[in-house]
């Protein structure tokens, strides 16, 4: 299959995980938040180990190609903390109440708070929609570039969507007592993931090159670790002890080891 459907595949698939998060809102074993907790965990460790050992040297390696080495790992850098300012402006832009992140936090209180239920849940839809844009494009460039890397980030981001459909599905349902339009709106706002990954790819195909990739990539980078330190793990903190996220994090980052290593 050519390499550019596979990633449009990889990159739906993990945006469409929002909405399996909408059905798991419905669940009631959903209350014990110790695997997810796990899980979380296990995400970040996939993210932050591959954004550091994998993309962010390939995006260097690019750079040298056209600059010299000292100039090459400065863009490099550069770049990477670009992208961690971005998705950090997305965060920054969207009111705290509003933010996927924050709903998660206090999920558990929605049930007081109908005649407001609606509004939070489409707001926190519209917000994770804006949050998977950079997510999609993130995760189609590393599949296009390394379809094991970028499956792998996949399942990882997919991990991480699953909470944030149930932050939008909770409310809505609350609101208007109909899990149809619950994860119909959970599963519209992971859409978003391979619909910023096609927009992006379509602004930027005609200018990619080592120069453009190196860049891009090492955004790609700063993105996920933002991800993973501002989503991922708070979360996994607050689904479960301590322990439980840090177990799930080395595990992570041990199983990303070692597909590196045998694939």
């Amino acid at each position: 299959m050519n390499p550019f459907w596979i990633a449009v595949i990889v990159t739906t698939l993990a945006g469409l995980s929002t909405g399996i998060g909408g059905l798991f809102a419905f669940n009631k074993r959903t209350n014990n938040k110790k695997f997810l907790s796990f899980a979380l965990g296990l995400s970040a460790g996939v993210m932050i180990y591959v954004s550091f050992i994998e993309i962010f040297p390939k995006a260097f390696k690019s750079l040298a190609e056209v600059f010299p080495l000292k100039q090459a790992y400065f863009f490099t850098t550069i770049a990477f903390f670009v992208g961690l300012g971005l998705i950090a402006l997305i965060d920054f832009l969207i009111p705290k109440q509003h933010n996927p992140h924050e709903v998660v936090a206090g999920m558990d209180q929605v049930a007081t708070e109908k005649k407001n239920l609606l509004r939070l849940g489409l707001f926190t839809a519209i917000a994770i929609s804006l949050h998977n844009f950079p997510e999609g494009l993130a995760t189609f460039l590393a599949t296009l570039e390394a379809p094991n890397v970028g499956i792998t980030i996949a399942i990882a981001i997919a991990i991480h969507n699953i909470p944030e459909g149930i932050a939008v599905a909770i409310p809505i349902f609350f609101a208007t007592n109909s899990k149809k339009k619950a994860i119909f709106w959970a599963f519209l706002s992971g859409i978003a993931e391979p619909v910023g990954a096609l927009v992006g790819v379509a602004i930027l195909w005609p200018f990619i090159n080592d120069y453009t990739f190196g860049f891009l990539f090492a955004g790609v980078a700063g993105i996920m670790v933002y991800i993973s330190l501002d989503e991922l793990l708070p979360a996994a903190e607050r689904y479960g002890e301590h322990h439980i996220s840090i177990l799930g994090l080395v595990t992570g980052m041990m199983i990303m080891a070692l597909s590196l290593v045998l694939i």
